[in-house]
Order: structure tokens, then sequence, then C-alpha cells
């Protein structure tokens, strides 16, 4: 049976991010989106890729040097030499890499060692490509002007990410979203998550506000509430 986490903010934290959205609304005809997800991805294929590497280069290296591992080997056996086969040679390698295969795997079970393996840019794709997927699924084309924007904030690899519908996109630049993730960003890293997405809300509103403005018919087509996943 799944065990469910415990989510990142509370309920007061929650109705400060969602008021933040209301309000931003009631000055463009944008719909906003606010997500905040534990991850974006589970990275086993890393944990698998420093696993693999540990292991190919502790044979690399008992290739070089393999008079080093069989002076330990017998050492360990008591110190009496024994004639080394090639059967018993290609053993205490395949054992030595198998070994240090699973002592990196194992490792990275701890979380912090596991995302302090993942390169930077691989998080930052990660994200990226996991928030576009968010977007596509809730928010993308389900606006009556193609105007949702998505703030997706990931916990674990530190990332976050805006994404836009397609006429947004074209209107406003990648620059002018950076100085909204600078101010939310900015709350964030002083664990100040809620104010930190309120934070960004508010300036992606006064961007919206400034290409779409409010339409006396508008009626609000995407949640205001924080989704949390």
């Amino acid at each position: 049976m799944a065990v469910s986490r415990k989510p990142y903010l509370d309920a007061a934290a929650h109705d400060l991010v969602s008021k933040a959205v209301a309000q931003a609304e009631t000055t463009t005809s944008g719909e906003i989106v606010t997500v905040l997800a534990e991850r974006s991805d589970g990275y086993s294929d890393i944990a698998l890729a420093w696993a693999v590497l540990a292991a190919f280069t502790v044979l690399t290296i008992f290739c070089v040097f393999p008079q080093f591992f069989l002076d330990k080997a017998d050492f360990l056996r008591g110190g009496w030499g024994e004639e080394w086969t090639i059967t018993s040679i290609l053993s205490l390698a395949t054992g030595l890499a198998l070994v240090k295969f699973l002592a990196v795997w194992l490792f990275q079970l701890w979380e912090p060692a596991k995302f302090a393996m993942i390169p930077p840019t691989v998080k930052t794709a990660r994200v990226h490509q996991r928030a576009v997927t968010h977007f596509k699924v809730g928010a993308e084309r389900r606006t009556h002007g193609r105007t949702g924007v998505m703030i997706y904030l990931s916990m674990s690899e530190h990332r976050a990410e805006i994404v836009a519908d397609a006429p947004i996109a074209q209107l406003v630049s990648a620059e002018v979203w950076g100085e909204a993730m600078a101010d939310m960003l900015a709350e964030i890293k002083q664990g100040k998550i809620a104010e930190g997405m309120a934070a960004g809300v508010r300036d992606v509103g006064i961007i919206l506000s400034q290409h779409f403005p409010p339409d006396e018919n508008d009626v609000n087509e995407l949640p205001d509430r924080l989704i949390e996943v």
C-alpha cells in the first residue's frame, strides 16, 4: 500500500497562494495555475549510470594493477599464497565490480546523496520536461483565449519553471519571466515557499495585465488553488 507524504504547505499557506492567484486574475483575462512538486523524476537511470561507472572503473583499475588486488586477496585468505587461475582471477574481478556496483547503488538510496550526484543540467531538463507535461495535461488550451500560465516549483531539484500558452509565449520574452522567477526564488531560498509562489503569481499577473487586460465576460476557467503533486 502506497504511503502518502506529508504536504509541504499547510492550509494557511495554500490559502495564501490561492488568494494571490485570485487577486492577480482580477487584473487580467489570463489564468494562472500553481503547482508544487516534491520532485520531477525518479532519476533511476542516473543512479544506474553511476553504479555502472563505478563497477567499470574498479575493473579498469584491476586490469592496470592486477597484482595489487591479488596480493590483497591473498592477505585476506590468511596470507597463504595459491596459484591464481584464469577462472579465479575473473571471479575476483567480477566480485569486485559487483560489490562496487551495489555499494554505489545503495549509497544513492540516501536522497541527499542521490540528488547531489545528479548533474545540474539533467535536473534542469527533467524539471522543464515535467513542467511542460503538467501544463499540457492541466492548462494548455483550456482557456478561451489560450491565456493560461503555470508556475511550477520542484522542491528536491530546487528548480522552478514558468510555462505559458503559445499566444502569451509569443509576446513575453524569457527575460521577463526570469524577473518574475527571481522574485519568487528570493523568498523560497529563505524557506518561505508560499510567500515565494505568491510573489511569482503577483509578478505574472502584472505581466499578463499588460498584454491581456480583463474581459467583462471573463470567467474563471482554471483552479486558483495550489496543486501539490
